[in-house]
């Protein structure tokens, strides 16, 4: 054995014994403590390969707060709904996601921004997605998924056209949503325009979803030499598309991107960078809205009963409509607002399938309070998570068999919205959380809700007034051909 060798045995063991020497304790107060078998990375190759499997594993073994060791942090989980809005409305100089956030940002997109407050973003952009603005969305969105998906129709020609239902739902949803806040190509709208439109998009479209599959490495910072290279190819594309010189060429921006375009430039941000923070908000506003519609539709195909609900809800509804199918150029906010077999349909489908994590930064040693009355003491410098996906969304305590899907699950039975649900014998405030909760609640819920529910409607409408399918199987997607 060579003396290089020795040496570097000897290093790998006095390091071995310098982490097994410093790994953490539990103190009188912290939640259970899980450190893994293996030295600073814990439980972190269970936590990557399947974290829903694990978490439960762990509940199972230590109740619905623990601390486990992952890859050199601490992260206490938390699974108790009742105990989450101490968590959620917690203030920021407590538990805060603005670190977390920043590190994605560079991360991921790329994207530094001088003297970055999510708080001031939320306040900036939070009344161009609602109330007027929303309206406006709303007709901007059916005006442009008219465009994407019965322009897509005419030009496949006079053959089948099959994709996969997942790429089509992404597709069309993503391609809309761009053309709704970041512009058309022309007003009024043309043959030759929405042509121009649809190419641009879909340019769009298959750009981002190279970037959207690199994601989960670019965030675990995993990437190989050559996802390294795809990822600045396709970024670099990305950022071109998006600069602000090609979008002040658009016609029909909204009013949320020149809202954040002037937020940027308040800030100093060069155009450069700019380019980069608009694709992380393409990423933020559409990236979650074509994979939600796609299990909507999955279940709604796969429940012939669900799929009829819905049906007969919306002929009911256009048929007390002020306007025929044919004339109409958007589906009213109200309409969209009163479909409550459709928002049951949709809860259900994003119960069973939506699997955010909520975390927080521990900025300070503190007492977390539950619900039940215990105390627990967390350590600044720690990781808090909330995982709604366990608890409440599968728990079978709160939900009559949790892995089944019940299109009217969230329906009274006088067809109203059901909000009470109880878990140990008390009334969840919380009782699925796919849109997130408290200060970090997704501010584009009801942007979003609106687009799927019209991306379901217009295949409705489609069929009712062409008297014909445009979507097939649950295994694919007909865009084109007489036989749609």
């Amino acid at each position: 054995m060579t003396w290089a060798l020795l040496l570097g045995l000897l290093a790998a063991l006095l390091l071995l014994l310098l982490l097994l020497s410093r790994r953490r304790t539990r103190r009188p107060g912290e939640p259970p403590l899980d450190l893994g078998s293996i030295p600073w990375l814990g439980h972190a190759l269970e936590f990557g390969k399947d974290a829903a499997s694990f978490l439960t594993r762990m509940k199972k073994k230590h109740g619905d707060i623990f601390t486990v060791l992952v890859g050199g942090r601490y992260v206490t989980v938390l699974l108790d709904p009742h105990s989450y809005d101490a968590v959620v409305w917690e203030p920021h100089s407590k538990l805060d996601f603005h670190a977390y956030a920043v590190f994605l940002m560079e991360r991921i997109f790329d994207v530094q921004l001088p003297h970055y407050s999510p708080s001031d973003e939320k306040a900036k952009m939070k009344p161009t997605l609602l109330h007027k603005d929303l309206q406006a969305l709303t007709d901007s969105m059916y005006a442009n998924l008219r465009t994407v998906l019965l322009g897509d129709t005419t030009e496949a020609g006079s053959g089948w056209h099959e994709i996969s239902l997942l790429d089509f739902s992404y597709s069309c949803l993503l391609r809309a949503g761009y053309l709704t806040l970041y512009g058309v190509e022309a007003l009024p709208r043309t043959h030759e325009s929405q042509a121009q439109d649809r190419a641009h998009s879909a340019d769009v479209f298959h750009t981002f979803r190279q970037l959207d599959l690199l994601l989960p490495k670019l965030a675990r910072g995993s990437l190989s030499a050559g996802d390294k290279d795809q990822a600045c190819r396709v970024k670099g594309r990305l950022w071109k598309l998006l600069s602000p010189a090609r979008l002040a060429t658009r016609a029909h921006r909204s009013n949320w991107l020149e809202s954040y375009l002037l937020y940027l430039e308040e800030m100093g941000v060069s155009a450069d960078m700019q380019a980069r923070a608009l694709v992380l908000q393409l990423w933020a506003t559409q990236g979650n809205m074509g994979p939600a519609a796609f299990w909507l539709l999955i279940f709604l195909l796969k429940n012939p009963e669900a799929l009829a609900a819905v049906r007969g809800e919306f002929e009911q509804l256009l048929s007390r409509a002020e306007q025929p199918i044919s004339q109409m150029t958007t589906l009213p906010q109200k309409l969209l607002d009163n479909m409550p077999v459709l928002d049951s349909v949709l809860s259900e489908s994003l119960r069973l399938t939506a699997a955010p994590f909520i975390t927080r930064e521990v900025m300070v040693d503190l007492a977390m309070p539950m619900a039940d009355g215990r105390e627990f003491s967390l350590r600044r410098g720690d990781r808090l998570l909330l995982f709604p996906f366990l608890s409440p969304q599968k728990d079978p305590e709160i939900y009559t068999d949790p892995e089944v899907f019940k299109y009217n699950r969230f329906l009274n039975s006088d067809g109203s919205e059901k909000k009470d649900f109880y878990k140990d014998g008390k009334r969840l405030k919380n009782y699925s959380m796919p849109w997130g909760a408290g200060h970090n609640q997704c501010l584009g819920k009801a942007y979003a809700i609106s687009s799927i529910k019209q991306y379901r409607g217009r295949e409705t409408v489609w069929q009712l007034h062409h008297h014909q399918p445009l979507l097939v199987t649950p295994a694919s997607a007909c865009v084109g051909g007489k036989g749609c």
